[in-house]
């Protein structure tokens, strides 16, 4: 499994895309994303990461930087998504960050 994380609209589907040689419409089929909001709302993390390592792409939008939420839902779902990347990142073969369209690999 490849995981790719990086911010908001910075490129990530396209970069799942050149990897994967399909176009985005090809893409639904091979690749999950936005996995971070499937955080908050489940109960065991480590069963959603293994079952979205299942996915050839997985992709999470960073959303831990700036200001720190007020309500203690939203800091909950921070730290849910955060240490969903990390196991997503444990399990995967590849780790890319993109950020302004330029990929880093972090990982493999």
């Amino acid at each position: 499994m490849i995981f790719i994380t990086g911010p908001l609209y910075s490129g990530k589907r396209e970069y799942a895309c050149k990897i994967l040689g399909c176009q985005e419409a090809e893409l639904k089929s091979r690749a999950i994303w936005d996995v971070q909001d499937l955080a908050a709302c489940h109960g065991d993390l480590k069963a959603l990461a293994d079952e979205l390592s299942q996915y050839e792409v997985v992709i999470a939008t960073e959303i831990g930087g700036g200001v720190v939420p007020v309500d203690a839902g939203e800091r909950a779902g921070r730290e849910a998504a955060g240490r969903l990347s990390c196991l997503l990142a444990r399990r995967a073969e590849y780790v890319v960050r993109v950020f302004c369209g330029l990929p880093v690999v972090l990982k493999g």
